[in-house]
């Protein structure tokens, strides 16, 4: 199923593409300069995991071609249902466009009709153009956190 924004259009993929290899090929690396890139094998094990939904934002203004893409995790955990968004890019040249937005929207919209409670997201402090967006749509600076462990530390 797609959804229009403007001339926005988001879909949820199905299958992993060549198309969609390629343009998260050209994508993640404006994301994160250490992601290794993925090849089809792992893009079709992203879309086929259960609780993972990756959003796909193609702009019919400019040849229908991938601009954007969202990955939405929805889990249920002994206090509820709940959803995290991960891995929020857009094409440099897409950006200020709204596709982002779009992307955020498609998602809130998912993760309700889902039943989850509540939605996080995390975004490097320098992302302020990405912090207002949040803030736009509605997501507000929680007082927490986040620890990760990378597994790259042994223990003493």
């Amino acid at each position: 199923m797609t959804r229009q924004y403007g001339s926005i259009e988001i879909s949820v993929a199905t299958e992993a593409t060549q198309e969609l290899v390629d343009a998260l090929g050209h994508l993640i690396p404006q994301l994160s300069s250490s992601a290794v890139p993925l090849d089809k094998a792992a893009l079709d094990d992203v879309i086929a995991t259960p609780c993972n939904s990756l959003l796909v934002a193609r702009d019919q203004e400019h040849g229908n071609r991938i601009v954007g893409t969202l990955t939405l995790v929805i889990f249920r955990i002994p206090t509820g249902i709940r959803a995290w968004i991960e891995d929020v890019v857009v094409d440099s040249g897409a950006r200020g466009r709204g596709v982002g937005e779009a992307l955020t929207q498609e998602a809130i919209r998912l993760a309700s009709e889902r039943g989850a409670q509540t939605i996080d997201l995390t975004s490097r402090r320098s992302r302020e153009a990405a912090h207002r967006l949040y803030e736009k749509v509605g997501f507000v600076l929680r007082d927490t956190g986040v620890y990760r462990y990378s597994g790259s530390k042994k223990a003493p």
